[in-house]
Protein backbone atom coordinates (compact mmCIF):
# COMPACT_ATOMS: atom_id res chain seq x y z
CA UNK A 1 0.00 0.00 0.00
CA UNK A 2 1.16 3.26 -1.06
CA UNK A 3 1.18 5.72 1.91
CA UNK A 4 4.67 7.74 1.19
CA UNK A 5 4.15 11.47 1.55
CA UNK A 6 0.60 10.96 2.82
CA UNK A 7 -0.86 13.33 5.74
CA UNK A 8 -1.21 11.90 9.21
CA UNK A 9 -4.69 12.26 11.31
CA UNK A 10 -4.93 14.78 13.50
CA UNK A 11 -7.56 12.80 15.68
CA UNK A 12 -5.21 9.87 16.99
CA UNK A 13 -3.84 10.16 20.46
CA UNK A 14 -1.01 7.61 21.45
CA UNK A 15 -2.01 5.98 24.87
CA UNK A 16 0.63 3.55 25.19
CA UNK A 17 3.47 3.02 27.37
CA UNK A 18 0.56 2.42 30.47
CA UNK A 19 1.11 -0.97 32.21
CA UNK A 20 -1.78 -2.27 34.27
CA UNK A 21 -2.03 -4.28 37.10
CA UNK A 22 -5.25 -6.84 37.72
CA UNK A 23 -7.77 -4.82 35.66
CA UNK A 24 -10.56 -7.01 36.06
CA UNK A 25 -8.97 -9.60 36.24
CA UNK A 26 -7.56 -8.97 32.91
CA UNK A 27 -4.06 -11.04 32.00
CA UNK A 28 -1.41 -10.06 29.52
CA UNK A 29 -0.52 -11.51 26.44
CA UNK A 30 -2.91 -12.61 23.00
CA UNK A 31 -1.41 -16.23 23.16
CA UNK A 32 -3.84 -18.97 24.09
CA UNK A 33 -6.70 -16.37 23.63
CA UNK A 34 -7.23 -16.69 19.53
CA UNK A 35 -10.76 -17.58 19.68
CA UNK A 36 -11.72 -14.35 21.79
CA UNK A 37 -9.41 -12.37 19.64
CA UNK A 38 -10.32 -13.52 16.06
CA UNK A 39 -13.73 -14.33 16.45
CA UNK A 40 -14.65 -10.54 18.24
CA UNK A 41 -12.09 -9.01 15.54
CA UNK A 42 -13.71 -6.15 13.72
CA UNK A 43 -16.94 -6.19 16.31
CA UNK A 44 -18.43 -2.33 16.38
CA UNK A 45 -20.61 -0.76 18.82
CA UNK A 46 -20.78 -1.36 22.92
CA UNK A 47 -18.50 -3.97 24.16
CA UNK A 48 -20.50 -5.48 26.55
CA UNK A 49 -20.62 -8.89 26.81
CA UNK A 50 -17.94 -9.25 24.55
CA UNK A 51 -15.31 -8.09 26.69
CA UNK A 52 -17.01 -9.40 29.81
CA UNK A 53 -15.64 -13.11 27.31
CA UNK A 54 -12.51 -11.53 27.01
CA UNK A 55 -11.77 -10.80 30.40
CA UNK A 56 -13.26 -14.33 31.90
CA UNK A 57 -10.85 -15.81 29.39
CA UNK A 58 -7.85 -14.58 30.81
CA UNK A 59 -6.15 -15.44 34.43
CA UNK A 60 -6.88 -13.16 37.66
CA UNK A 61 -3.41 -11.47 39.00
CA UNK A 62 -1.52 -11.60 35.71
CA UNK A 63 0.31 -8.42 34.69
CA UNK A 64 -0.67 -6.43 31.81
CA UNK A 65 2.64 -4.83 30.41
CA UNK A 66 2.99 -2.39 27.35
CA UNK A 67 4.45 -2.62 24.34
CA UNK A 68 7.52 -0.93 23.83
CA UNK A 69 6.84 2.50 22.04
CA UNK A 70 9.80 3.18 20.48
CA UNK A 71 9.84 -0.23 18.89
CA UNK A 72 10.45 0.58 15.08
CA UNK A 73 7.83 -1.82 13.89
CA UNK A 74 4.93 -0.11 16.84
CA UNK A 75 5.85 3.21 14.92
CA UNK A 76 5.50 2.10 11.51
CA UNK A 77 2.06 0.78 12.16
CA UNK A 78 1.40 3.79 14.43
CA UNK A 79 2.26 5.94 11.03
CA UNK A 80 0.42 3.41 9.10
CA UNK A 81 -2.63 4.21 11.51
CA UNK A 82 -2.67 7.56 11.33
CA UNK A 83 -2.19 7.86 7.50
CA UNK A 84 -5.09 5.55 6.96
CA UNK A 85 -7.43 7.63 9.48
CA UNK A 86 -6.66 10.70 7.78
CA UNK A 87 -7.73 8.68 4.23
CA UNK A 88 -10.98 7.63 5.44
CA UNK A 89 -11.52 11.42 6.58
CA UNK A 90 -11.04 12.22 2.94
CA UNK A 91 -13.01 9.58 1.76
CA UNK A 92 -15.75 10.23 4.00
CA UNK A 93 -16.20 13.78 3.96
CA UNK A 94 -16.39 13.74 0.38
CA UNK A 95 -18.98 10.51 0.18
CA UNK A 96 -20.64 12.19 2.58
CA UNK A 97 -21.16 15.54 0.80
CA UNK A 98 -22.28 13.45 -2.38
CA UNK A 99 -24.26 11.69 -0.87
CA UNK A 100 -25.93 14.62 0.75
CA UNK A 101 -25.72 13.01 4.18
CA UNK A 102 -24.51 16.55 5.62
CA UNK A 103 -20.84 16.87 7.08
CA UNK A 104 -18.77 14.12 8.17
CA UNK A 105 -17.61 13.83 11.95
CA UNK A 106 -14.37 12.12 11.86
CA UNK A 107 -13.84 9.69 14.68
CA UNK A 108 -11.18 9.73 17.30
CA UNK A 109 -8.60 7.15 17.10
CA UNK A 110 -6.60 5.70 20.37
CA UNK A 111 -3.40 3.88 19.99
CA UNK A 112 -3.43 1.55 23.35
CA UNK A 113 -1.68 -0.92 24.92
CA UNK A 114 -2.84 -4.23 27.08
CA UNK A 115 -5.94 -2.36 28.47
CA UNK A 116 -7.92 0.95 27.89
CA UNK A 117 -11.17 2.39 29.75
CA UNK A 118 -13.54 3.11 26.79
CA UNK A 119 -17.09 5.09 27.00
CA UNK A 120 -18.54 1.75 26.30
CA UNK A 121 -16.57 0.00 29.49
CA UNK A 122 -12.56 -1.47 29.68
CA UNK A 123 -11.48 -2.67 26.46
CA UNK A 124 -8.46 -5.21 26.29
CA UNK A 125 -5.97 -6.46 23.20
CA UNK A 126 -7.92 -9.34 23.38
CA UNK A 127 -11.18 -8.34 21.63
CA UNK A 128 -9.49 -7.06 18.56
CA UNK A 129 -9.72 -3.48 17.88
CA UNK A 130 -12.77 -1.79 17.84
CA UNK A 131 -15.24 0.71 17.81
CA UNK A 132 -17.01 2.20 20.61
CA UNK A 133 -20.04 4.34 19.77
CA UNK A 134 -20.90 5.73 22.91
CA UNK A 135 -17.01 8.33 22.79
CA UNK A 136 -17.28 7.95 18.92
CA UNK A 137 -13.43 6.26 18.92
CA UNK A 138 -11.38 3.71 17.03
CA UNK A 139 -9.59 1.60 19.87
CA UNK A 140 -6.42 -0.52 18.35
CA UNK A 141 -3.30 -2.53 20.25
CA UNK A 142 -0.90 -2.40 17.79
CA UNK A 143 0.03 -5.76 18.69
CA UNK A 144 -2.61 -7.21 17.15
CA UNK A 145 -1.68 -6.11 13.56
CA UNK A 146 2.01 -8.38 14.59
CA UNK A 147 0.02 -11.81 15.72
CA UNK A 148 -2.35 -11.04 12.68
CA UNK A 149 0.00 -13.48 10.83
CA UNK A 150 0.33 -16.21 13.31
CA UNK A 151 -3.18 -15.74 14.64
CA UNK A 152 -5.05 -15.58 11.38
CA UNK A 153 -2.58 -16.37 8.32
CA UNK A 154 -2.84 -12.98 7.08
CA UNK A 155 -1.18 -9.47 6.73
CA UNK A 156 0.58 -6.84 4.49
CA UNK A 157 -0.12 -3.00 5.28
CA UNK A 158 -3.51 -3.17 3.16
CA UNK A 159 -4.53 -5.64 5.21
CA UNK A 160 -4.14 -3.55 8.28
CA UNK A 161 -5.97 -0.74 7.04
CA UNK A 162 -9.15 -2.95 5.66
CA UNK A 163 -9.37 -3.60 9.83
CA UNK A 164 -9.24 0.14 10.45
CA UNK A 165 -11.38 0.80 7.76
CA UNK A 166 -13.81 -1.34 8.80
CA UNK A 167 -13.83 -0.18 12.44
CA UNK A 168 -14.59 3.37 10.82
CA UNK A 169 -17.34 2.16 8.57
CA UNK A 170 -19.20 1.19 12.36
CA UNK A 171 -18.43 4.94 12.94
CA UNK A 172 -20.20 6.22 9.61
CA UNK A 173 -23.23 3.66 10.66
CA UNK A 174 -23.26 5.41 13.67
CA UNK A 175 -23.57 8.81 12.24
CA UNK A 176 -26.18 7.28 9.85
CA UNK A 177 -28.36 6.20 12.91
CA UNK A 178 -27.68 2.86 11.93
CA UNK A 179 -26.46 1.41 14.56
CA UNK A 180 -28.31 2.81 17.29
CA UNK A 181 -31.21 1.47 15.75
CA UNK A 182 -29.81 -2.06 15.13
CA UNK A 183 -28.67 -2.17 18.97
CA UNK A 184 -32.39 -0.93 19.86
CA UNK A 185 -33.91 -4.02 18.00
CA UNK A 186 -30.54 -6.53 19.32
CA UNK A 187 -31.68 -5.45 22.81
CA UNK A 188 -35.50 -6.80 22.42
CA UNK A 189 -34.69 -9.73 20.45
CA UNK A 190 -33.40 -13.26 21.17
CA UNK A 191 -30.10 -14.35 21.00
CA UNK A 192 -30.25 -15.95 17.27
CA UNK A 193 -32.24 -13.09 15.66
CA UNK A 194 -30.18 -10.51 17.55
CA UNK A 195 -26.63 -12.07 16.48
CA UNK A 196 -28.69 -12.05 12.60
CA UNK A 197 -28.89 -8.51 13.01
CA UNK A 198 -25.11 -8.22 13.85
CA UNK A 199 -24.14 -10.15 11.24
CA UNK A 200 -25.99 -7.26 9.12
CA UNK A 201 -23.86 -4.37 10.70
CA UNK A 202 -20.86 -6.00 10.58
CA UNK A 203 -21.20 -6.88 6.33
CA UNK A 204 -22.16 -3.15 5.91
CA UNK A 205 -18.75 -1.68 7.59
CA UNK A 206 -16.87 -4.63 5.29
CA UNK A 207 -18.85 -2.97 2.77
CA UNK A 208 -17.99 0.50 3.65
CA UNK A 209 -14.39 -0.62 4.36
CA UNK A 210 -14.08 -1.81 0.60
CA UNK A 211 -16.12 1.67 -0.21
CA UNK A 212 -12.78 3.32 1.42
CA UNK A 213 -10.74 1.31 -0.70
CA UNK A 214 -12.53 2.17 -3.89
CA UNK A 215 -12.02 5.83 -3.26
CA UNK A 216 -8.57 6.15 -1.26
CA UNK A 217 -7.40 4.64 -4.52
CA UNK A 218 -8.63 6.73 -6.68
CA UNK A 219 -8.24 9.83 -4.35
CA UNK A 220 -4.31 8.63 -3.55
CA UNK A 221 -3.47 5.51 -5.93
CA UNK A 222 -2.83 4.04 -2.85
CA UNK A 223 -3.24 -0.02 -3.82
CA UNK A 224 -0.49 -1.68 -5.01
CA UNK A 225 -0.21 -5.57 -6.73
CA UNK A 226 -1.67 -7.86 -3.94
CA UNK A 227 -3.31 -5.31 -1.80
CA UNK A 228 -6.66 -6.48 -2.70
CA UNK A 229 -5.53 -9.82 -2.15
CA UNK A 230 -4.23 -9.77 0.67
CA UNK A 231 -7.38 -7.74 2.33
CA UNK A 232 -9.97 -10.58 0.66
CA UNK A 233 -7.48 -13.45 2.02
CA UNK A 234 -7.94 -11.71 5.54
CA UNK A 235 -11.54 -11.24 5.13
CA UNK A 236 -11.90 -14.98 4.21
CA UNK A 237 -10.15 -16.03 7.35
CA UNK A 238 -12.38 -13.74 9.78
CA UNK A 239 -15.90 -15.41 8.81
CA UNK A 240 -17.50 -17.20 11.38
CA UNK A 241 -17.92 -20.48 9.92
CA UNK A 242 -13.98 -20.83 9.33
CA UNK A 243 -13.12 -19.35 13.34
CA UNK A 244 -15.80 -22.25 14.52
CA UNK A 245 -14.83 -24.87 12.15
CA UNK A 246 -10.79 -24.14 13.58
CA UNK A 247 -11.79 -23.80 17.29
CA UNK A 248 -14.32 -26.73 17.55
CA UNK A 249 -14.69 -28.87 13.82
CA UNK A 250 -17.72 -27.46 13.57
CA UNK A 251 -19.74 -24.92 12.50
CA UNK A 252 -22.56 -23.05 14.77
CA UNK A 253 -24.91 -20.77 12.48
CA UNK A 254 -27.12 -19.54 15.31
CA UNK A 255 -24.02 -18.22 16.96
CA UNK A 256 -22.90 -16.02 13.82
CA UNK A 257 -22.36 -12.68 14.39
CA UNK A 258 -19.95 -11.24 11.95
CA UNK A 259 -21.26 -13.67 8.45
CA UNK A 260 -19.74 -16.17 6.65
CA UNK A 261 -16.35 -16.14 5.19
CA UNK A 262 -17.68 -16.08 1.70
CA UNK A 263 -20.39 -12.84 2.99
CA UNK A 264 -17.15 -11.23 4.26
CA UNK A 265 -15.67 -11.45 1.11
CA UNK A 266 -17.89 -10.63 -1.17
CA UNK A 267 -19.45 -7.21 0.44
CA UNK A 268 -15.66 -6.74 0.99
CA UNK A 269 -15.16 -6.77 -3.09
CA UNK A 270 -18.48 -5.07 -3.45
CA UNK A 271 -17.38 -1.85 -1.47
CA UNK A 272 -14.01 -2.04 -3.62
CA UNK A 273 -15.70 -2.50 -6.97
CA UNK A 274 -18.61 0.31 -6.85
CA UNK A 275 -17.16 3.02 -4.32
CA UNK A 276 -20.76 4.05 -3.90
CA UNK A 277 -21.85 3.76 -0.27
CA UNK A 278 -25.24 3.97 -0.73
CA UNK A 279 -25.40 0.59 -2.51
CA UNK A 280 -24.39 -0.70 0.76
CA UNK A 281 -27.52 -2.13 2.13
CA UNK A 282 -27.04 -5.64 4.08
CA UNK A 283 -30.48 -4.87 6.33
CA UNK A 284 -32.83 -5.43 2.49
CA UNK A 285 -31.47 -8.72 1.49
CA UNK A 286 -33.12 -11.96 3.05
CA UNK A 287 -31.04 -13.31 6.04
CA UNK A 288 -28.31 -16.12 4.49
CA UNK A 289 -28.37 -14.93 0.71
CA UNK A 290 -25.75 -12.31 1.23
Amino acid sequence: MRLDGRRGSDNIQDRRGTSFNKIGGIGGGIVGVIIVAVITLLSGGDLGDVAQQAMNAMQENQVTQSSPVDDPESQRLYDLSSKVLAGTEDVWTREFRQQGWGEYEPPQMVIYSGAIQTGCGQGTSQIGPFYCSADKTVYIDLDFFKNMQSQIGASGDFCYAYVIAHEVGHHVQNLLGILEKAHSQMSRLPEKEANQISVRLELQADYFAGVWGHDDNEMFGSIEPGDVEAAINAASKIGDDYLQKKAYGREMPDSFNHGRSEWRVRWLTKGLKSGDASLGDTFSVPYGQF
